[in-house]
């Protein structure tokens, strides 16, 4: 009988199957961990990034505002206390109010003050704007007038005053021409926003727009500022370096603020409080109009035309260039400003 020798390289057989059944959920859970473990981590790194920014930011803020002197002087009315820019100038009173947004109208609007040195100019910033209080209760058309009406009171501005202003401020020139009609004696709109109201009233939702409030605190509008100065800065040439500098500190301060917010959120109820409002047939109105041949131009021009067609004095100038006429038309702008009101 023959054998066959077990051979020397020969092993018992490993229960393979059992062996990686019992592996594989083990190393899941193993990788699972390193995962959480990395984002952890990445979650701390960012948030202490954020605190290092956040404080690097406020530190960087606080000396500014020391170095820097504010200009105007505050007003203290009812809802807190509003800044007030005045040129000193004798003449005719202009009264000069700001888009949505803008940082630091008595800067933004500097080119025009100058052009318009033989007027006795006032730059109201409305709660949120300059060097004004950052909050406010809501931004209602009633409210934002009722508080420049108080603010005019203070000053002792000579009755009746012109109002000019830029952009949303077509909401407020037109609410408070019909709200306080005696006080005023001309309208003159900087590529105005004319009130478009195709629904009633909205919930005013503010949540995501205080996200804003959170980029400029944590520095993250400061560094983008950096990087792109154009984004704080105005165009043209009709600026000085200090004015730009100021106007690119400012808009770091002031982006995102609780008021401004709160006038965002409330555009489409201002627009549906003025539906089927006109100014007063005889009050002269004086309207600049970016014109860059677009679709959108051409629509606000007519749109500007429906809402003056009662208006017994009024003229509609359009000039080349951007929203911002000011920034590069403001010599067009004062000369156009004084023929009108001369005849007026």
């Amino acid at each position: 009988m023959r054998i066959n020798p077990r051979r020397k390289d020969a092993s018992p057989p490993a229960p393979a199957a059992a062996a990686d059944a019992d592996s594989i959920p083990g190393r899941r859970r193993t990788r699972r961990r390193k995962r959480l473990r990395i984002l952890a981590m990445a979650a701390l790194i960012a948030v202490g990034l954020g605190l290092v920014s956040t404080g690097a930011n406020l530190l960087l803020e606080r000396q500014e505002r020391a170095s820097i002197t504010p200009y105007g002087v505050r007003i203290e009315i009812a809802g807190g206390a509003v800044n007030v820019y005045r040129n000193g100038r004798p003449g005719l009173p202009i009264v000069l109010l700001s888009g949505l947004g803008t940082a630091a109208p008595a800067l933004d609007f500097a080119p025009l003050i100058r052009e318009l040195g033989d007027y006795n100019v006032t730059v109201v910033e409305g709660f949120g704007y300059g060097y004004s209080d950052m909050n406010a209760s809501e931004r209602s058309n009633k409210n934002i007038n009722t508080e420049l009406h108080e603010v005019l009171g203070k000053l002792n501005i000579t009755q009746p005053y012109t109002l000019a202003g830029h952009s949303i401020a077509g909401f407020y020139m037109l609410d408070y021409a019909n709200r306080y009609p005696a006080e005023v004696a001309a309208v003159i709109g900087i590529d105005p926003t004319v009130p478009k109201a195709t629904s009633g009233p909205v919930e005013v939702q503010t949540g995501a727009l205080g996200v804003a409030r959170l980029f400029s605190v944590a520095g993250l509008v400061r560094a983008a500022l950096v990087v792109a100065p154009g984004l704080g800065e105005p165009d043209g040439d009709a600026y000085t370096p200090e004015e730009r500098e100021r106007m690119r500190l400012m808009t770091s301060w002031n982006f995102g603020n609780q008021a401004v917010a709160d006038e965002t959120a409330r555009i489409g109820n201002n627009a549906s409080d003025l539906r089927g409002i006109s100014y007063p047939d005889g009050l002269p109105v004086l309207v600049f109009v970016a014109a860059d041949g677009s679709p959108e131009a051409a629509d606000k021009a007519a749109a500007l035309e429906n809402l003056l067609k009662n208006v017994k004095r009024h003229e509609i100038v359009p000039l080349a260039g951007g929203h911002y006429l000011h920034w590069t038309q403001s010599k067009t702008m004062a000369e156009e400003i004084r023929n009108f009101l001369a005849s007026r």
